[in-house]
């Protein structure tokens, strides 16, 4: 019988680390794994509230991670290791005409078919490389998310890291913390101030189909 290398390699997670573990500082709001995203529903895969990343894309962010904290933030982390099953979710969804139960909180501008041919939803995500992380800040001081002036996840041109519809404040502190994600080796998109690729992923071809759960971690 012949062996599908690539199958396997997409559920070994032998490469990858939790996330909590290599940055004990971060605070994690997996929307995924709960209904407040643009869906609506839990997302397939997502078993366990948890942030997975390659182990370079940890280590890199552990860096990310304690040059903020010098400068009074907490990373927190919306999204990091994604399913390729999941992102087959999203495109599922994309063809369902009526569910717009979120349309007034993530996508208010546009239509659904919109979200694919604008690049806020892709059909194959960096995500499910594993090192691709969804992020904001938390200042130390108040405990709260720096005014980034846009949620995470909301499709519009406000979230265009490079917006000119944002106050002067919000747009400093979108750099602040892009200028640290690049100075470690991550590299922003264009149209979601949060999202950031390692550029020198590990597995820069592989999509991977393993669980987000910390247990699936341990078992293998």
């Amino acid at each position: 019988m012949e062996i599908d290398y690539k199958k396997r390699a997409a559920m070994d997670p032998s490469g990858f680390v939790l996330l909590a573990d290599y940055v004990p500082a971060i605070v994690q709001e997996i929307r995924y794994y709960s209904t407040f995203n643009f869906i609506g529903d839990r997302i397939d895969g997502y078993e366990e509230p948890c942030a997975i990343l390659t182990k370079e894309a940890a280590r890199a962010l552990k860096a990310v991670s304690n040059e903020m904290i010098v400068q009074g933030y907490r990373l927190k982390i919306f999204d990091a290791y994604r399913p390729a099953c999941a992102v087959r979710h999203f495109v599922l969804w994309g063809l369902e005409d009526l569910d717009l139960r979120m349309k007034p909180f993530f996508y208010p501008e546009l239509e659904k078919q919109e979200l694919f041919a604008r690049g806020y939803i892709a059909s194959q995500s960096s995500h499910s490389r594993g090192s691709t992380v969804d992020l904001t800040l938390l200042d130390m001081s108040t405990g709260k998310e720096v005014d980034m002036g846009s949620p995470f996840d909301l499709f519009s041109e406000i979230s265009h890291p490079d917006s000119k519809i944002v106050t002067g404040e919000q747009y400093n502190n979108r750099m602040i913390l892009q200028k640290v994600m690049v100075r470690n080796g991550f590299a922003p998109i264009d149209c979601e101030w949060w999202h950031f690729t390692l550029e020198n992923e590990p597995y820069p071809d592989t999509y991977f189909e393993f669980p987000v759960s910390a247990g699936y971690l341990t078992r293998h």
